[in-house]
């Protein structure tokens, strides 16, 4: 049966694969995006790609429009790209169940597992791993800090808002514009650098988990707090294990993407976030046999005879123009220029955004993200 497939924050790059996918399933992808100067928006796999207003600067605006839209076109299931297009669907979920079909979390559980303040709450009360965190919210004592540390946003994304401090007088200068712009914080302990970091994807339905994978996290761009640029899949059923636990004292029901860092000093590995939502490198996922776009279609639709999905690890992605303004950070150096063509030309090499089927939203998208990158406004607020 052909569906016609709203996607959220359409201009992301993990878009892409979602409209790809289902478009050749044969079914009507639309793409709502806030820029036509975007990966998703000039995507040749759309069957129809929508300018509307910001989900999280305009979440008003947009509401508005979708709501507009949704009573005049048919639109059988929604599937959100980023945080606050999952925010909104879950804050909407009794008004909008109505009128379509997706699958996200009651807002009472959203918030508990999205905020990051929360979510510490949780692991302490579980004795799970996790870094220790102190609610700025509260009354603390200053002398009980340990420098350096972050102060974090307690709602926000991709490391907007993040500060290392290094020590009480740094503290003092940046705390309160950061809470000013992002609202309540908290401040977590330094994980110094040294150790892996892990994503972990689950899609979570009536109380089962229907697929999962393990993604190591081996580049990233910028180097301090960017997004990662090359990964792999792996097999880790002690972090999927870890991670399910968070999910069912949650009850959480459909997809999270977990991340995790270890912690060189111990190698014990944390837990520091739940993405409510599918990560842009969610393609090599796709790649290792776990196709997460027919998986969160037919779960949106409360089907529930999944046919089962061989896992294969083992598969690189690289997110090609931040790994190539990786290498350049470091003015390419030779052991720098040999990590970067490890697994070229290999049968499990493959590109987060380039598709030779799909070139004109390589070309547009990727100015766009360079664009973006060098936009001091931009990098400021992820400047940690």
């Amino acid at each position: 049966m052909k569906y016609s497939i709203a996607i959220l924050d359409g201009q992301s790059v993990q878009a892409l694969i979602f409209a790809k996918t289902l478009s050749k399933l044969g079914h009507n992808v639309i793409l709502f995006c806030d820029s036509k100067y975007s990966y998703g928006y000039n995507s040749r796999y759309a069957f129809k790609k929508i300018v509307c207003p910001s989900t999280e600067t305009d979440e008003e605006g947009f509401n508005t429009f979708f709501i507009d839209y949704i009573d005049n076109h048919v639109l059988d299931v929604v599937i959100p790209m980023n945080d606050y297009s999952a925010k909104y669907l879950s804050k909407n979920k009794y008004l909008l169940n109505d009128k379509t079909n997706f699958i996200i979390p009651d807002y009472s559980i959203f918030k508990r597992g999205y905020d990051k303040n929360k979510l510490m709450d949780l692991c302490k009360e579980m004795n799970i791993p996790h870094p220790n965190t102190i609610d700025l919210s509260k009354n603390f004592d200053l002398n009980c800090i340990s420098y350096p540390a972050i102060i974090k946003p307690n709602l926000t994304s991709g490391a907007r808002g993040f500060k290392i401090v290094h020590n009480a007088l740094e503290f003092k200068k940046y705390v309160n514009p950061i809470i000013d712009e992002f609202g309540d914080c908290h401040l977590q302990e330094y994980i110094p650098p040294g150790g892996k970091q892990y994503k972990v994807q689950l899609l979570r339905v009536q109380s089962k988990i229907i697929a999962s994978t393990v993604i190591e996290k081996i580049r990233f761009y910028p180097i301090a707090g960017g997004s990662s640029c090359f990964n792999k899949t792996i097999n880790d059923a002690r972090l999927e294990k870890l991670c399910l636990t968070v999910l069912e004292k949650l009850d959480w029901g459909g997809f999270a993407d977990f991340d995790l860092i270890e912690d060189p000093r111990t190698n014990e590995v944390l837990i520091m976030e739940i993405n409510p939502r599918v990560p842009a490198c969610i393609k090599v996922s796709v790649l290792s046999n776990i196709n997460f776009p027919i998986l969160i279609l037919e779960s949106s639709l409360g089907n529930t005879a999944f046919t089962e999905q061989k896992y294969i690890p083992n598969k690189y992605l690289r997110f090609l123009s931040l790994d190539i303004l990786w290498l350049f950070s470091h003015r390419f150096n030779l052991t720098k220029l040999r990590q970067f063509l490890n697994q070229f030309g290999s049968k499990d090499h493959h590109y987060q955004e380039l598709d030779l089927s799909d070139l004109k939203s390589f070309i547009v998208g990727s100015f766009g993200m360079v664009s973006k990158i060098f936009n001091a406004d931009f990098m400021n607020k992820k400047n940690i």
